[in-house]
């Protein structure tokens, strides 16, 4: 059986912020330092062979740095992803921890060099195996599924939980030296079947939208791309305080040889 991943990204600035401080790398793809998103909504298709990887990134930091932080981070993922093929494809949980290790030290080094004392940027990201998605989050970036009729979370958030009010601070991110904090990305590995989607979204979205809001949307029988729009105006439509990065998967079975199946598509 052939499986394929069908998915719909966008990266949009919001309302109130003057700029875009989040980025992402869906495969291949990732926006410059200085942005104001993709202006669209961005769709494609790979062949689950292909070791499809998607991440999202929203950076913090003072002036400018959290938009260098998430950029940083997206590079080094594509630089990462491009010399690691074999890691993912033998060792994806490895290649994930790696991954994290890499990007940190991109920042770390950046800010290191530029004598930057704070920045950094949270994480979520997923890669398809054969038969498992690998997830993998720091910080309050999150991953939905929805599979079979149920919704859930399945990243962690990493905040202080004792903090009572305003936003709680983060207690894992992208750019803090392992002698201040040790990387402890949250990793997982969840079985896929046919028509299970995936939601990598930045907090621009889940501080807008409760996780009943989401599901509501998730459920819709319409494509991939309508479904990552609708996400995006219901934030728009309630002010969209943040920047807002969607990253939408779905995952299709196909039992005809591929070849057949992409002549299909492209006709």
């Amino acid at each position: 059986m052939t499986y394929h991943i069908d998915y719909a990204y966008t990266c949009h600035a919001g309302k109130v912020r003057p700029n875009n401080e989040d980025n992402f790398w869906c495969c291949g793809e990732h926006l410059p330092v200085s942005n104001h998103g993709t202006e669209e909504i961005r769709t494609g298709i790979r062949l689950r062979e292909s070791l499809p990887v998607m991440a999202v990134f929203d950076g913090m930091g003072g002036e400018s740095q959290g938009e260098m932080a998430a950029w940083l981070a997206s590079d080094s993922l594509e630089h990462f992803y491009r010399e690691n093929k074999g890691m993912l494809r033998k060792a994806p949980e490895l290649f994930l921890t790696e991954a994290c290790k890499n990007m940190n030290q991109a920042v770390c080094d950046y800010g290191r060099e530029q004598r930057i004392s704070a920045m950094g940027t949270t994480m979520a990201m997923i890669a398809f195996g054969k038969k498992e998605a690998y997830i993998c989050n720091l910080g309050d970036s999150r991953i939905y599924r929805f599979s079979k009729g149920n919704f859930s979370q399945i990243s962690r958030d990493h905040v202080l939980k004792s903090c009572r009010f305003g936003k709680a601070p983060l207690t894992q991110f992208l750019g803090v030296e392992e002698t201040e904090m040790k990387l402890e990305p949250a990793i997982a590995a969840v079985p896929y079947q046919d028509r299970d989607r995936y939601l990598l979204c930045s907090d621009g979205v889940t501080d807008m939208l409760s996780d009943r809001e989401i599901e509501e949307i998730m459920k819709l029988e319409d494509s991939i791309r309508d479904i990552a729009h609708a996400l995006l105006t219901r934030v728009l439509d309630k002010g969209a305080r943040d920047n807002t990065t969607i990253i939408l998967c779905e995952v299709r079975a196909d039992n005809r040889p591929f070849k057949t199946w992409l002549l299909q598509k492209k006709g």
